[in-house]
């Protein structure tokens, strides 16, 4: 999927815009163990609490792809024949109706996580009535053809809150409110089938993960039975280590600059372009680019080798989650210097009389703690050390 399409899909999740009429629910406690299942009809509910309940569901699409959103593929022969996909389409199939079924994927859920607070897992079923888009991106709710169904999986944690005043206007005073058990934005989630190309595809799933660090291996094998996804923030640890270990010696301040121009210059033009495709490099794209970077080819086929064996012959990954595109950071044990990915040319590394150096390149708007300074001029320095 790309973001266009999730958007398309989100904004679904509105009173009077989806066909969503049926809340279904489970309640988990951290041992695994279900202490209760619900079944809740949306119009029934007051409308505040209506709202609350599409946002919580609206929120496992939330973000973007390769990051907090990622594509779940399925083998041919998974979608053949295989209990997991099996399970998914009978859930599309009953419209969630089915509680057989149900049970059968909150009991898997609940063993498959291991959370450190009790949770709340969200589904419900929509039926959405594809509208035709023009060349121009206007829709026409009168022309389209293609109907997607699909269900969205929202689990969320449920927190005890601290104890509290809060006022009570009718004996206009502050009053212990005590404790409470409030249920906060998912954790992780997923939409089945994917909405692919504006149209149904069974071969495919969408999973949400808020967090960057945890992967939750065990419930994508569990429900999915695909190779887990790395999170963003092991992605680019990854890949630093990879890189760092494969160039060795040659590792130098001037290279890694020179790297993480060319991604940046990536990111840049792909959104100049306002392409709809969510950017990813191959593993392929990677080495040209380290290459063109003037590293010799021996080293090369080092990463090649390394880079295949972290994250797959076949991996595709947003170049944001190799190196962090927004910012250059220069970290020693006692200095930090952040820099503009666009002024790398202001940071230089060099070795002057034997001491190594990196040098910032500076004008004017120079502050210290908030207060604005001037630096000294080459000819104060002169006149200054002479006196000494």
């Amino acid at each position: 999927m790309i973001n266009k399409e999730v958007a398309e899909l989100r904004r679904r999740f509105k009173q009077d815009r989806g066909n969503i009429s049926t809340i279904y629910g489970c309640y988990v406690n951290t041992r695994g163990e279900i202490i209760t299942k619900f079944k809740e009809t949306l119009e029934m509910m007051p409308l505040d609490e209506q709202e609350k309940y599409l946002n919580l569901l609206k929120k496992a699409l939330g973000g973007s792809m390769g990051k907090t959103l990622n594509d779940i593929v399925f083998r041919t022969q998974q979608v053949v024949d295989s209990d997991e996909h099996r399970l998914l389409m009978q859930l599309r199939k009953s419209k969630l109706n089915d509680e057989e079924a149900l049970d059968k994927l909150y009991n898997k859920i609940a063993m498959s996580l291991e959370l450190d607070v009790n949770y709340l897992i969200l589904m419900a079923f929509d039926c959405y009535d594809v509208p035709y888009k023009s060349s121009d991106g206007e829709y026409q709710n009168d022309a389209g053809d293609t109907q997607h169904n699909y269900f969205v999986c929202s689990i969320c944690p449920v927190k005890e809150t601290n104890a509290v005043l809060h006022y009570e206007s009718a004996a206009a005073a502050c009053r212990d409110r005590g404790v409470d058990w409030v249920v906060y934005p998912p954790e992780l989630g997923f939409t089945f089938p994917a909405f692919d190309d504006r149209a149904t595809n069974i071969y495919s799933a969408l999973y949400y993960s808020r967090s960057a660090v945890t992967g939750y291996d065990t419930f994508l094998n569990n429900i999915f039975n695909v190779r887990p996804i790395m999170p963003v923030n092991t992605q680019r640890d990854t890949f630093k280590g990879v890189l760092a270990e494969a160039l060795g010696d040659d590792c130098s301040a001037d290279l890694v600059q020179d790297i993480h121009s060319e991604l940046h210059g990536i990111v840049t033009e792909h959104k100049e372009a306002k392409l709809p495709e969510t950017l990813k490099l191959s593993s392929k794209q990677v080495q040209q680019l380290i290459s063109a970077c003037g590293v010799d080819s021996g080293k090369v086929q080092d990463f090649a080798g390394r880079y295949a064996a972290a994250f797959g012959e076949d991996a595709e990954i947003p170049p944001q989650n190799l190196m962090n595109d927004r910012m250059l950071e220069y970290r020693t044990p006692d200095v930090v210097i952040k820099v503009n990915p666009d002024r790398q040319d202001l940071i230089h590394a060099r070795t002057i009389n034997g001491v190594k150096y990196l040098l910032v390149n500076v004008s004017e708007g120079v502050e210290i703690n908030g207060i604005g300074v001037t630096i000294p001029s080459e000819k104060k320095e002169t006149a200054a050390a002479s006196v000494e």
